[in-house]
């Protein structure tokens, strides 16, 4: 779990690759084919070889609902466990997270043990990350891949039309054709601050509901705070964010399944039996 732009992707991803598992994406608009640039779909390379599922597979055009995601995801986590692996969820859309965990059947928790890991960021450090990075993705080609689905009359509060980049752009493809160059730029980095605008409001409401999780509804929630991965470059980056996000989620992780499913009342869960248990993993 986490704000956007917080390196959710990147910590499962870290997880998968350390333990026997399959990655599910509950991000309601990554689930969507297309826009691969504007909304910031882990890329092939970047996913190892690790199985995703509910990553770019559903229409643009259909709307894809709370309990569409408790369906497909709960079909993936049966498939994901019957090859003996284990499904991490990975995804900034906590409200169907919420509606996956709490259904009001209880049949996830009648079935399984969940372990939740919180990536956190500093938020005037995220916002200036968030804003670098929607700079990244414009000189990606963010502007040509949103143009091919501008539609005049078009609906942004359906299927991928919803994603933040499509309907801020709207104005510029309209009035595009008409304008002198200078205009066409103006035009254009008004669009492109609007972006990033939404964005910065999007991960303040996403750690609003993580936090309502985790102190309302008194969710067992491990927080990894990032946000000295963010404030470095390069090779100290990567250092930190091994010795304060991935190492420490290994840790987590390592004991939460070892206690659930390794152990027995007779077994004592020590931490030198959890850095065996890893050691194991990775060797696997």
């Amino acid at each position: 779990m986490g704000a956007t732009g917080t390196g959710k992707s990147r910590l499962s991803i870290d997880l998968a690759t350390r333990f026997p598992a399959e990655i599910i994406n509950s991000d309601k608009i990554q689930v969507h084919e297309g826009l691969d640039i504007a909304t910031n779909k882990i890329t092939e390379e970047e996913r190892c070889g690790i199985p995703h599922h509910l990553l770019g597979v559903i229409n643009p055009n259909i709307d894809f609902t709370a309990t569409n995601f408790v369906d497909m995801a709960s079909n993936a986590m049966d498939s994901i466990l019957s090859r003996g692996q284990l499904p991490i969820i990975a995804g900034g859309s906590n409200s169907y997270i919420e509606a996956l965990v709490d259904d009001k059947d209880f049949r996830f928790r009648s079935k399984y043990e969940c372990c939740f890991l919180w990536v956190d960021v500093a938020m005037p450090v995220l916002h200036n990350y968030v804003s670098e990075r929607v700079d990244k993705m414009v000189e990606n080609g963010m502007v040509d891949e949103v143009r091919n689905y501008f539609d005049s009359n078009a609906n942004y509060t359906k299927g991928i039309k919803k994603a933040i980049g499509v309907p801020e752009f709207h104005r510029y493809f309209r009035e595009e054709p008409y304008l002198d160059k200078k205009s066409r730029a103006k035009l254009l980095q008004e669009a492109i601050q609007e972006i990033k605008r939404n964005t910065c409001k999007l991960a303040c409401r996403q750690l609003e509901k993580i936090n309502r999780l985790k102190n309302k509804k008194n969710w067992k929630i491990h927080r990894l705070d990032a946000t000295q991965v963010f404030l470095r470059r390069g090779k100290e980056a990567d250092e930190a964010w091994e010795a304060m996000v991935a190492g420490p989620s290994t840790e987590i992780v390592a004991e939460f399944l070892y206690s659930n499913y390794v152990s027995s009342d007779q077994v004592p869960v020590t931490k030198a039996a959890i850095r065996e248990y890893i050691a194991q993993c990775l060797v696997a």
